[in-house]
């Protein structure tokens, strides 16, 4: 389900991409989900591609030369997740409205969903325009509530690894 085999990663990696799978697989209406670190990298994703294709495109590569995926691949996914969950937390302390919990962004032909987990992290979900919101949010919320107990700062660390040495695989 990752673009990181499950060969050498801790047992912590291994639930935590379990429950992505999960995630992706029993809840309906989505399409794609990353797990985004406070600085922007995709430590998991429901894309096999997306983790060495963020990896190229923080590289500031043109679009033209981007590796060709479908809107909402979960490497855009990480992209977009960081700048909403940047711009929101720069409004919320404009507002003096605390922490930003969950946004969401509802379009025409889709909806991205932002949830944070834990030290700056996030979890986004990109789902079909049919979906039923609520459902999504709560299994969002399981997530959550499940990863954010084990995602340390260690596990950041080994899952930012993982998805650098398939960069150098590539």
């Amino acid at each position: 389900m990752t673009a990181t085999g499950t060969f050498g990663l801790s047992s912590e990696a291994r639930n935590l991409q379990w429950l992505l799978g999960n995630l992706v697989e029993e809840v309906p209406g989505v399409r794609s989900v990353a797990v985004v670190s406070s600085d922007g990298l995709l430590l998991l994703s429901s894309d096999p591609e997306a983790q060495a294709q963020a990896q190229t495109s923080q590289a500031a590569v043109p679009a033209t030369d981007r590796p060709a995926g479908p809107r909402g691949s979960s490497a855009d996914l990480a992209t977009i997740v960081s700048g909403i969950g940047s711009l929101t937390v720069g409004a919320a302390r404009l507002m003096d409205g605390g922490g930003v919990k969950q946004t969401m962004v509802a379009m025409e032909d889709g909806s991205v969903f932002v949830m944070s987990i834990s030290d700056g992290s996030l979890l986004g979900v990109h789902a079909t325009p049919d979906c039923d919101m609520s459902v999504i949010a709560y299994h969002m919320a399981l997530f959550v509530g499940r990863a954010g107990h084990v995602l340390t700062p260690e596990l950041r660390s080994e899952l930012a690894k993982s998805a650098q040495s398939v960069e150098s695989a590539r």
